[in-house]
Parts: structure tokens; C-alpha cells; sequence
């Protein structure tokens, strides 16, 4: 008979053994364990060997799962410093005023959300009590990044404290009058309060882990410590479905980022329902991040299971916990003892037999009421492991009940996240729930009271007590009086100014020539954080490499395979360059938090995040409203820009609406510039409106959006003459005529006004050629170098004028008496110049590269759109001779000429 504990051949061959009778022993040993005693001790040895393995720091597989228990057991927990009679009371305060809010609101039909916040209150309650530190210390404290559904709760714990008033809490979701609170964490709406906004869904994760990053960043470059700052971010079990939310795991377990915790509150429920209704979406989460190599807590059951878990001498509890898909739990939850004792433990004999011990009411304590997110004890428990924890970042897995305290027409319910009230009658069950001193006298025409036991009372002194301890209130923003930052040396702006002369240079070229002055700066040089995804060396920024170093917290432990060449791999500790591989998103989250610095540590950043053109707005548009919601500056490049510039890549890669939408961001300044000194003069007033001295009325919360292109062009050196700075910045100057072009026209020849953006003005400049010498028309060039701008100083003049304020839009005043008609070409669709159409005074009309992009030349990609140099002539033709002002035939001529 074969040996059934032999080792074979081909195991050998793959894992020596050097003690095969030892193997076999151990193999044996399992196999009667599971014949004895049965699979599922068997499975338990195993896993309590594996977890024993690990805590020794033997190297193995990771056990991605756990059972469905608390991480940390009962007799293991600290004690709770502090008062924890007095922090129920607060929290019941909260949890009243919250719900009031929102209820209140709902008269006016203003919404809001009642259930998060009563599922999550003691996880931030807990923290604000003992763990979150605020900023009158070191003046960055810790970072909170606040599950947006439950600012209710936040409202209502700021009113206790006093930040807050009555009438605040009754413009919940009432901004217009000025004194209103908004629906969700908004910096841009309320400043003093916000740090960070987390109500798009996912991208609050994704900030928050390299928000932490950025932290080791500038600890690491010597720029503040930020060692004793830890990053928090409150999260929904739902939420974890956005691929943002999972999307940088890896990254925060590589790079040891155990100055992050993130907490997951599982209620359970997304809006519609269960988030996993046939499986366990703790168990999901907790392999998953334990794949990614974070620390996992898990904070599931409150102390009444403690019974149950003693009564469970055979495993069959904790095994019919595991088997219960999360759907059932919440049916439980709304379900009385006769049904859970059938349904839940009649599906085991062992468990049969375990609650004939147990009383109705204990049974409905523990289903309905007992979870680990509920009570103090167990949350503070697992902050206090999370924050003790070294060499990785930790996950909590608290679960609660979605609508806890609210009664039971909320909890668990499938629609309470849709639920916008309380009736009388509901909040008065709350009161008694809650044990607070709210007489029905106050209930007055059907009004629910908002509750506060007075500003000199135990309840509010302890809490502000508390906080003062921790370092001031939380969450709160600050932007601490910063001087501006020096200007750079004017050289590194100036020597654009005399163009390139016979060398071809691509303004992605020019930008990138520009920074590398700048970074020199013995003053605000260390201040620039250059980001990228990977495309360093298609934008010619390779040379950085050796000089700034690229950031890693390991340094650099290996020798670069190009280390004998000039512009060698080099990475450091102290790196300046944010390579963040092929990630826009953890890009865009690396340039959130450096453009933020300012108010966030009271350092000032200039962040530039340079990237593929087509894959930045496209691609993470979402993340550049949360740049622009959290007040964030620097400067945005889209290079390789435009829908024909970027050669035979295709239709993936060709952008030709990045400015559109753009456009729709209030906080993006947006600019398509030609010419090298034109990016010269863009940035060097950018540093001056973010950093510098801001002129009276301009707001320096804004960030830049450049667009650059790869192709290599002569560069014209900056048109003398007044104007030129001002219109570069407005967006829109006569960079020359038919005349300073040396095209001398025939008297009385007909006139058109040509005007070019990015680098559509190089064809607009053939085209001017061309008009001149096949047919006799003078055409005078603009350069466009911002259509949005244009438009937006339109339109608050239009606004101006409503309010009986005169005033010319600048893009008047700029074409005022230029003769003949406007044509205006763009290498995007004809809806970015057409953004200012209505305020020309002359005809207008426009080219530019409508429809998706395809692969070919250059040369052929602008025939097939319509806007190279000859089909300019054409579109020219076109317009003078609706005005009578060439013949008509012209047209036809051209076209045959040109071949088009």
C-alpha cells in the first residue's frame, strides 16, 4: 500500500524537504485531529498555528481572513481614560441635535442623511475624546477625512462646543442667506471648519493614503516633521466598492505608512440595500487589505456576545457567524427572539442547545442593540492598537447598524439611508432612549427642540477639556499668516523673452526648461514638487532625475542599471520628484495634498503635475472639483496636448476637449499658450496671484491649467509694446498684422482677423502667408492664449451691466475697430473658441478639431479636420466673400488649388 504521507518526487523537486518523516508526522497529526475531532477544530489549529507564525515573524502566506469575531478580545481591552458616563451623555447630545438638524431642514425640503451618522457616532465620538489631535499645537495636527453622510454629526458636535449656534444648524443645506451650513465636509463653503471633501465617493480613501504619504514627504525632505500627525479617514462599507477606494492599498502597506488608519464603518447597507446581501463584506475587506499587507482590526460584537462566546464550548457559534450572509444579519436586526432562535441557532444542534440559556431579551441585546462599533470600549480599544501599530497601515472593521437609536421604523431598514425624518412621537422614544431632559412642553407646534445642557455645563466643560488636551478643536481648518514667497529671479522668466532663433523647441520643452531654473532658486526652490505618472522622459524631464532625485522612503537600495550615465535613475530619501508610475489618479491625489500644504501644515508647495493631455481632465475631472473644493493651488500641465499635435498615436490618445472641460471648473484658470514666453509670463504671475502678492480682489485659491505641446517649433522671440503681458494673461493680444509681417497688402486689399490658440497659431501664421500672396488678403494674427478666461471676464461683465455697472468684456475692447471679420482656429473642437463668440462684435466664425482622433501625420491628421494652413485660406475666402468682399469663385478656386 502507498504511503499516504510520502513525499512524491515532484514535490521534492520543487520544496527540498530536509526531514521528510517530520513532514509526515505533522501531516498525520492534521489528518486524526480532522478524523477525531472533526474539520472544523482541525481548521481552527490551523489557523491559530498560522496567526502564531506571523506574530513570530515567520515568513509565510498571510491568513487573509478571520473568523467573524473581534480582533481583540473582551479581557484584552484597556481601560478608557476619561469619564465614560459624561461621554455617553455628549454623545447622546450629538446624536439628538443631528438627527434635529436634519429633520428640522426637511420642513423646507432640503434633505439630509439621519442613519449614517447614528450608526457611526461613537467612532468619532471616541476619537474626539481621546485620539484626534487639533492644530494649536504644531499647527497640523492630525487630518480627518470625515464620511460625508454623517456631517450632521459634526454640526451638532461643533454646536455643543460652542462653534456653532441654533441658527447655523437651522440653515443645514441653506447657503444662500450667508449663515448657512453645507450639506457635506466643503472647505470652499465653510473654511474655518472642512479641512477635506470626501463626499465623491472613493476619492476620500485615495486622498487620505497619500495625504499620509505626503506627510513621510515632507518629514523626509526636511521640510516640517510631521511624525506625531496621523491620518484618519471614516469610511462606508459600500463606499469600499469605488475602485478609488482599494485603488493605492498597496501603496500605503509598501511604503509603511503607519501614520494612516482608515475606519469602516459596516453598517451593512449602501443606499439601496445590503452592501453584500448573499455574502460577509467584513470578511471581503479584511482579505482584501490584509492581502495588501495593511493591519486589521476588527471591532464586530459589543460585550453582551461575551456570554455567547463563552457558552460556545464546540466552535458552532462562531462557524454559524461565518455561514450568515450579511442580508440575514439586518433581517435579524428587525426580527424578534422566536424567529431568531429557529432561524439563527435551530441550525445547529449545538446552538439549539445554547439558547435554551439564554432569555428573549438577551438574545434581542445581542442581535438588535450589541455591536462593536456601539461601544467606547471596543473603539477605543482598536484606535488604541491602530495608532501603536508600527511598519503598516491599519484597517477598522466596526460593526454597527445602520439607523442605531433612531427606533426601530430606522434601523437596518433597506430605505433609511433615503429617510430625511423623525415624526414627534419618534424623537420623544429617542429621548427616553437616550435618557436626555427634553420636556414635551418643548415639542411646541410640532417643532423638535434642538438640546444643549448650557455652556457652563459638566458635559460642555469636559468636552472642551478634552480637546484642549488634544490640541484645540477638531475638525477645524486654519491658514496660518504666511509671508508670500519671494519672487524668482527674473532671468529664469526673461530668457524666453528673445525666443529661440533658428532652434525648434516644443513648448512641453520650454515649460520643462523653465522649472529646471526655478527648482535652482536658493529661496523657493525646495518649495516645487514636480509630479508625474510615468512620463517623465516623454516630456524631456529625464535631466531632473540626478539633480532632484526621485522620492522614495526606502532611498535607493539597488544600483540603477544607467548609473554611469549622466542622466541616471537616482532615487532618495529626501527626493523631490513624485514618480508615481501609472497612476493619474494617485497623482492628482499627490498634487491635492501638496497644493493644500499651505493650510494644512502652514508650508507653502508649489506642486506641478505635468501629464499626458488626454489623460488628465478625462480621466480624473472628479479630482480636479476636489482640488478645486479643498482651495488647492499650483499648476496643472497637459502636455502632448491637442487632437492632431501628438503623431499617429490615435483616437485614445488625441485630445480635443480637455479645455471644455476644464471650462466648467471655477477654480481652474485655464490657458492654451503658443509661444515660449507666453508660459514664461503664464507662470511667472501664477506664483505671484498663489504665492506672492495678491492684487486687491483676486482670489489666490485658484490653480493654473497650461496646456503644451510636443511639437517642435521655432519660438518667436515676446512683440514689443504695451499690452502684450496684460492680453497674454487675459487671453488674448495682436501678436502681429499683414503689415508687421513684412505681407505688405495692396490698397484697399480686404482684412480678416485670424486667432490662434496653442499651437494652431503656427498654421494661422501660414495661412496669413498665404492669403497675402494667392489672393490679395490681408490678415491680421491674435494669439489666444486663453478662450476661458476670455469668456468668464465677459461674463461678469454681462453681470456688471445687470446691476448698473458698465463695463466693456475685455475681448470688446481687445477687437475693438479690427477690421474685417474674426476666424478663430483651434487644434480642439470648435466649442472651445466658440466659448466667447457672442461677445465679437465682428462676424464670427471658427475651425477646430471636431470628432474623435485617428492615427496618421500630422500634416495629414489637420487636412482631415479641417485645419491646417490651407483649409484656414479656404474658411477665410469663405467669410470675406459673404461679405461681398472677395468674389465668390474664390472659394471654389481655393479648394481646387489647395486640394481639398
Amino acid at each position: 500500500m502507498t504511503d499516504p504521507y510520502a513525499i512524491q518526487p515532484s514535490e521534492l523537486d520543487q520544496l527540498p524537504d530536509r526531514d521528510p518523516e517530520e513532514t509526515a508526522e505533522w501531516r498525520a497529526s492534521l489528518d486524526a485531529v480532522a478524523r477525531e475531532a472533526g474539520p472544523h477544530r482541525a481548521a481552527y489549529l490551523m489557523r491559530r498555528t498560522l496567526e502564531r507564525a506571523e506574530g513570530n515573524g515567520i515568513s509565510l502566506p498571510r491568513l487573509t481572513e478571520t473568523d467573524y469575531v473581534n480582533t481583540i478580545p473582551t479581557a484584552a481591552e484597556p481601560p478608557v481614560p476619561g469619564d465614560e458616563e459624561m461621554e455617553r451623555r455628549i454623545t447622546a447630545w450629538n446624536r439628538w441635535n443631528a438627527a434635529a438638524m436634519v429633520t428640522r431642514g426637511a420642513k423646507h425640503g432640503v434633505g439630509g442623511h439621519i442613519a449614517t451618522f447614528a450608526s457611526a457616532a461613537w467612532l468619532y465620538e471616541t476619537g474626539f475624546n481621546h485620539f484626534f489631535k487639533g492644530k494649536e499645537a504644531d499647527g497640523s495636527g492630525d487630518q480627518l477625512y470625515i464620511q460625508g453622510h454623517a456631517s450632521p454629526g459634526i454640526y451638532a458636535r461643533a454646536f455643543l462646543d460652542g462653534r456653532l449656534d441654533e441658527a447655523h444648524l437651522d440653515n443645514f443645506r441653506q447657503e444662500a442667506g450667508g449663515n448657512g451650513l453645507p450639506s457635506y465636509p466643503h472647505p470652499r463653503r465653510l473654511p474655518w471648519l472642512w479641512e477635506f471633501p470626501t463626499v465623491s465617493m472613493g476619492l476620500g480613501p485615495l486622498s487620505a493614503i497619500y495625504q499620509a504619504r505626503f506627510n513621510r514627504y515632507l518629514t523626509n525632505r526636511g521640510i516640517k516633521d510631521l511624525s506625531a500627525s496621523h491620518v484618519w479617514a471614516f469610511l462606508g462599507d459600500g463606499e469600499m466598492d469605488e475602485p478609488e477606494s482599494t485603488a493605492a492599498l498597496a501603496l500605503a502597506s509598501r511604503e509603511e505608512l503607519d501614520n494612516l488608519t482608515f475606519v469602516i464603518n459596516c453598517n451593512l447597507q449602501r443606499l439601496d440595500g445590503p452592501v453584500r446581501a448573499n455574502f460577509k463584506i467584513v470578511q471581503e475587506l479584511e482579505a482584501q487589505f490584509r492581502g495588501a499587507g495593511w493591519n486589521v482590526v476588527k471591532s464586530l460584537w459589543g460585550s453582551a456576545w461575551d456570554e455567547l462566546f463563552a457558552l460556545d464550548t464546540t466552535g458552532a457559534l462562531v462557524r454559524r457567524l461565518r455561514q450568515v450572509p450579511d442580508a440575514q444579519v439586518q433581517t435579524y436586526q428587525t426580527r424578534d427572539a422566536a424567529y431568531i432562535r429557529q432561524d439563527f441557532f435551530g441550525a445547529d444542534p449545538a446552538l439549539v442547545e445554547m439558547a435554551k440559556l439564554l432569555s428573549d431579551d438577551k438574545i434581542l441585546e445581542c442581535f438588535h442593540l450589541s455591536r462593536g462599533g456601539h461601544e467606547p470600549r471596543k473603539v477605543y480599544a482598536a484606535y488604541k492598537a491602530a495608532v501603536e501599530h508600527k511598519g503598516a497601515p491599519t484597517v477598522i472593521l466596526a460593526q454597527t447598524v445602520k439607523g442605531h437609536t433612531l427606533g426601530q421604523g430606522f434601523a437596518s431598514k433597506n430605505a433609511n439611508h433615503q429617510m430625511k425624518k423623525l415624526a414627534v412621537d419618534e424623537f420623544k422614544t429617542m429621548r427616553d432612549l437616550l435618557e436626555l431632559p427634553i420636556s414635551d412642553a418643548r415639542f411646541a407646534d410640532g417643532v423638535v427642540p434642538y438640546g444643549h445642557p448650557g455652556a457652563d455645563s459638566p458635559e460642555v466643560r469636559y468636552l472642551q477639556e478634552r480637546r484642549a488636551a488634544l490640541g484645540g478643536p477638531a475638525p477645524a481648518r486654519r491658514v496660518h499668516p504666511l509671508a508670500p514667497l519671494p519672487a524668482p529671479a527674473e532671468k529664469a522668466f526673461a530668457s524666453f523673452d528673445k525666443g529661440s532663433g533658428s532652434q525648434n523647441v516644443a513648448t512641453t520643452m520650454a515649460f520643462v526648461r523653465l522649472i529646471k531654473d526655478l527648482v535652482r532658486d536658493k529661496e523657493t526652490g525646495k518649495r516645487w514638487v514636480p509630479i508625474v505618472p510615468d512620463e517623465a522622459r516623454t516630456f524631456g524631464m529625464e535631466s531632473l532625475f540626478p539633480s532632484l532625485g526621485i522620492y522614495s522612503p526606502k532611498g535607493q537600495t539597488y544600483e540603477p542599471v544607467d548609473r554611469d550615465q549622466l542622466m541616471y535613475y537616482k532615487e532618495a530619501k529626501n527626493g523631490q520628484i513624485l514618480n508615481e508610475g501609472i497612476t493619474e489618479a494617485g497623482s492628482m491625489a499627490d498634487f491635492i495634498a501638496a497644493s493644500t500644504a499651505y493650510a494644512t501644515h502652514g508650508e507653502a508647495m508649489i506642486p506641478f503635475y505635468i501629464f499626458y493631455s488626454m489623460f488628465g481632465w478625462q480621466r480624473t475631472a472628479d479630482q480636479m472639483w476636489q482640488l478645486g473644493d479643498q482651495l488647492g493651488r499650483g499648476f496643472l500641465v497637459g502636455a502632448t496636448a491637442g487632437r492632431t499635435t501628438l503623431t499617429g498615436e490615435g483616437l485614445q490618445h488625441a485630445d480635443g476637449h480637455s479645455p471644455v472641460i476644464a471650462a466648467t471648473n471655477p477654480a481652474a484658470l485655464s490657458y492654451d499658450p503658443a509661444f515660449a514666453y507666453e508660459i514664461a509670463t503664464i507662470v511667472k504671475d501664477g506664483l505671484r496671484r498663489m504665492y506672492g502678492e495678491t492684487a486687491p480682489g483676486e482670489d489666490p485659491n485658484v490653480f493654473y491649467y497650461l496646456t503644451v505641446y510636443n511639437e517642435p517649433l521655432p519660438q518667436p522671440a515676446k512683440p514689443s509694446g504695451a499690452g502684450v503681458d496684460e492680453g497674454i494673461l487675459k487671453g488674448l493680444y495682436r501678436f502681429n498684422t499683414a503689415e508687421s509681417a513684412g505681407l505688405t497688402p495692396v490698397a484697399n486689399a480686404p482684412r480678416i482677423q485670424l486667432l490662434g490658440s496653442g499651437t494652431a497659431i503656427h498654421w494661422t501664421l501660414e495661412a496669413q502667408k498665404l492669403l497675402a500672396e494667392d489672393w490679395g488678403v490681408a490678415a491680421d494674427v491674435w494669439s489666444a492664449t486663453s478662450w476661458t478666461e476670455l469668456r468668464r471676464d465677459a461674463l461678469q461683465a454681462d453681470a456688471a451691466l445687470l446691476c448698473g455697472e458698465e463695463r466693456v468684456p475685455y475681448v470688446r475692447q481687445a477687437l475693438h475697430g479690427a477690421e474685417g471679420p474674426v476666424l478663430a482656429v483651434s487644434d480642439y473642437m470648435r466649442q472651445v473658441p466658440d466659448q466667447i463668440a457672442q461677445w465679437v462684435e465682428q462676424d464670427w466664425s471658427s475651425l477646430g478639431a471636431d470628432g474623435f482622433g485617428l492615427s496618421d501625420t500630422r500634416v495629414a491628421a489637420r487636412r482631415h479636420f479641417g485645419v491646417d494652413a490651407q483649409s484656414i485660406v479656404v474658411a477665410a475666402l469663405a467669410q470675406l466673400a459673404k461679405r461681398g468682399e472677395v468674389k465668390a469663385a474664390a472659394v471654389k478656386e481655393a479648394r481646387e488649388k489647395y486640394g481639398l
